[in-house]
């Protein structure tokens, strides 16, 4: 019998909605639930004891009902945050029932036994600060820029003194503001003579710059690998600041050790699937020439040229068709 998949996101969530389909097209069952409508449009009960050691039950929404000792894969993307459900209580009450539902119906979610899952939020978790990326690519010999984490004014003018040019990024996006709408600060250049004591307010990654003559974005879905060249029209120090309509994509190949790297770099972080980016800064076949930047494990693919072709490593992994970088570590 075909697996069940899980696939757990937003109403909106339009990569999501490119999986499932290829999920569909293959006849594979598949359930959709966005945790934060627990409530009337999602109720469940899961049991477990001494004669039932593995977490059994049922999980209902409006249109379908899961039985959750048949999920052989989830496909965690990007649910509603727990807190946007209880919104409208006041701030004690809110967290409180925020902090149960989390614990409990995520518990859950994410303890179901002998599921495939892409990628399990746990996994994400540790995956996503930015200093355990940029240590984990050094220990697996890939070049990466030379890098000062600090909320220390003299180490950062230091630090610039060392380097031609440095730029600054932040670890993680802007929160969305008070309307609904999101912001971003980009990869850019800094002045040191701009520093002062307002950095000792939190902490601040500077990079050298590097001399790049393109970038490249590299998807790893189980032991497949999808890469692109890319170039902003203007030059852009971030290709992600302008219209990415506008950039020019080239597939390209992987250097083998390249390749080899990022398998061995998911697997250590028990991640099937992970959107990488690098700075290319001379011949492209060649592994030195590959600056290894930053690892998204839960990133945006639907808006590459090889989408499709990413859409089906998808189903491919959820189906059980392909084993994960994980899963091929654990074998050897």
């Amino acid at each position: 019998m075909a697996p069940l998949v899980l696939v757990v996101t937003s109403l909106e969530d339009v990569t999501a909605d490119l999986v499932i389909t290829a999920l569909n097209g293959r006849e594979v069952p598949v359930a959709r639930i966005d945790p934060a409508d627990i409530g009337s449009d999602l109720t469940f009960g899961a049991h477990i004891g001494a004669g039932a050691p593995v977490w059994g039950g049922r999980l209902r929404t409006a249109s379908r009902e899961v039985e959750l000792g048949d999920v052989a894969a989830v496909y965690y993307r990007r649910p509603t945050p727990y807190s946007a459900r209880f919104a409208h209580l006041p701030a004690r009450q809110r967290d409180f029932a925020t902090a149960e539902t989390r614990h409990g119906l995520g518990g859950i979610l994410h303890n179901l036994r002998g599921a495939r899952y892409v990628n399990h939020p746990a996994a994400v978790s540790r995956a996503d600060f930015k200093p355990a990326q940029l240590q984990r690519f050094a220990e697996l010999g890939l070049t990466i820029p030379a890098t000062l984490v600090t909320n220390d004014a003299e180490q950062a003018r230091k630090f610039a003194a060392e380097h031609e040019l440095i730029i600054y990024k932040p670890f993680r996006g802007l929160p969305v503001s008070e309307d609904g709408h999101a912001g971003a600060i980009w990869a850019q250049r800094v002045d040191p003579g701009t520093f002062d004591d307002s950095l000792t307010v939190m902490p601040h990654l500077f990079q050298a710059e590097i001399p790049k003559n393109g970038d490249a974005r590299v998807t790893v879905v189980g032991r497949q690998v999808f890469a692109s060249r890319i170039e902003a029209p203007d030059g852009a120090l971030d290709w992600r600041r302008g219209d990415w309509n506008d950039l020019i994509h080239t597939p390209i190949g992987v250097p083998a050790a390249i390749e080899a790297a990022l398998h061995n770099y998911l697997a250590s972080f028990g991640l099937a699937f992970g959107c990488f980016d690098f700075a290319l800064t001379g011949d492209e076949h060649l592994p030195e020439s590959w600056t290894a930047l930053e690892c998204n494990p839960n990133g945006q693919w639907g808006w590459l040229p090889e989408a499709p072709a990413i859409t089906e490593a998808f189903a491919d992994i959820l189906s059980g068709k392909e084993a994960t970088a994980h899963d091929h570590a654990r074998q050897h």
